[in-house]
């Protein structure tokens, strides 16, 4: 397991982040107590408690620098929040295809349903916040490929993203009027999946305290 750990005092450091290491370590279970998390939605991935106790940790599994543990895991951050973009932008292309299909061939009063603009409306917005949000990742993409700094757009991207997806997997839902709660149309697990995403990896309020601070200027409110 990836691990990181206090290897300094809290009380020899000037910065909490100070005196944090990175560790590649077994995940041994005579020390290791790993308890699942029952969740609503994304079953496919396991989420676990994990209670460490007394885990002897091997020198040569330390990576990096002793003590800059914490600058190290910082690098993996923006990458991430486009990575879980890119996904939120997926799981509400995938409801709007479904609710524009159901839409087109459900069939009442002797019309098709999204031919009414009560119902075309709402799905109209919903893609083009969707179709908005996905330049904002792909252009946060582009710059970290290019080794750019991108922080300011990757949170903007998730931020974006996860909005966009708990709109147009409730506005799909809707579409589908009752049956959308049913399993059978599988919508009803995208709206769980894009709830996710509006408060992990990290809530919406703390990339709106970062992109204020980055991107406009203001001092920090924390």
């Amino acid at each position: 397991m990836l691990l990181l750990a206090r290897t300094t005092r809290l009380e020899k450091v000037s910065s909490p982040t100070e005196g944090l290491s990175l560790f590649y370590t077994d995940l041994n279970r005579d020390f290791v107590d790993v308890r699942e998390i029952k969740k609503m939605g994304r079953k496919a991935v396991d989420s676990n408690e994990v209670f460490i106790d007394g885990l002897p940790i091997p020198a040569e599994d330390l990576i990096g620098e002793e003590g800059k543990g914490f600058g190290q895991t910082l690098l993996g951050l923006n990458p991430e929040r486009i990575l879980v973009a890119g996904e939120c932008i997926g799981i509400a292309r995938n409801a709007l295809v479904r609710a524009a299909h159901y839409a087109s061939e459900r069939v009442i009063f002797d019309r098709p349903i999204g031919q009414n603009q009560g119902v075309q409306h709402p799905l109209a917005w919903a893609w083009a916040r969707l179709e908005s949000a996905n330049f904002m990742v792909t252009h946060a993409a582009a710059l970290y490929d290019a080794g750019e700094l991108c922080g300011v757009e990757a949170k903007a991207a998730k931020l974006l993203a996860a909005a966009a997806a708990v709109e147009a997997t409730e506005v799909a839902q809707i579409t589908f009027g009752g049956f959308g709660y049913a399993k059978e149309y599988y919508v009803e697990r995208l709206v769980r999946e894009a709830l996710l995403f509006r408060i992990v990896p990290v809530t919406p309020q703390m990339r709106l305290l970062f992109i204020p601070e980055k991107a406009l200027g203001f001092p920090r409110p924390y």
